[in-house]
């Protein structure tokens, strides 16, 4: 896979800039609204600690997904935003971080 030109290149990078903080936004808004349950006093310390953990590792495959790697891959990567664009499309970031349970 070839590297397009330094325009596109920018463009890629701006694209997949403004995915990630927007899916970061509302992983913060998710851990956010635990905390706002904390302070209502509807959850106990522990599932805010819970939460925050969760934050972390959803937060960290959303980095591997739009920032491992080289220029190639941030292209790769603001193709398959345009394409899930393009399908109607999303990833929720949240669920893809949550453990799997054991059957």
């Amino acid at each position: 896979m070839t590297v397009g030109s330094k325009g596109q290149r920018r463009a890629d990078r701006a694209l997949v800039a403004a995915y990630h903080e927007a899916r970061l936004g509302e992983l913060i808004e998710c851990a956010a609204a635990e905390v706002d349950r904390f302070r209502a006093g509807d959850v106990d310390a522990f599932t805010v600690d819970e939460a925050l953990h969760h934050y972390h590792l959803a937060a960290k495959e959303l980095w591997k997904f739009c920032w491992s790697g080289s220029g190639a891959q941030i292209e790769f990567t603001a193709r398959a935003l345009e394409r899930l664009v393009a399908d109607g499309e999303t990833i929720d970031w949240w669920e893809r971080a949550t453990p799997r349970r054991r059957e």
